[in-house]
């Protein structure tokens, strides 16, 4: 793999205006990339390939009163073109490490167990698949709503 891997810092926002196709789901709100990076428990980390960035793994560390730190890894994207060569565990390897180096205990992930891949990935990287399936509630805010799906 002869991609660079690199963990993104409030001052490193110019890397992302070099993004592949795919990398991430919508284009990227130059306000809100600013906010994310600006954020000190906000993490992204990239793969860069030749000036572009092909692939990111992103995770928010967190504290509760009765819990150590733990890390929620919000998603893994990779450019097409580069699926399938170790972007993926590279990405989340770097941020499993980065993660160890802020002091969080664990790191969880939700994905869908009919997502091959996500759940391929997960494995590889010393991911334990939850015993039973889980339930993830979403609720709307300020009359905002992800999908326009009526609750069922």
């Amino acid at each position: 793999m002869a991609v660079e891997i690199k963990i993104l810092r409030s001052g490193d926002r110019a890397i992302l205006d070099h993004v592949a196709p795919g990398v991430f789901d919508s284009p990227l709100d130059p306000r809100l990339v600013t906010e994310f990076l600006g954020d000190a428990r906000h993490h992204l980390v990239v793969a860069i390939d030749r000036g572009q960035v092909v692939g990111m793994a992103s995770g928010v560390h967190y504290v509760h009163p009765d819990k150590p730190s733990e890390l929620w890894i919000n998603e893994v994207g990779v450019a097409p073109g580069q699926q399938g060569q170790g972007v993926g565990r590279a990405l989340l390897h770097a941020l499993l490490q980065h993660a160890e180096s802020l002091g969080c205990r664990e790191a969880w992930v939700l994905t869908d167990r009919a997502n091959d891949a996500a759940m391929r990935l997960y494995a590889s990287t010393g991911g334990q698949a939850a015993p039973r399936d889980q339930t993830m509630f979403t609720f709307a805010l300020n009359g905002h709503s992800r999908n326009s799906r009526a609750a069922g």
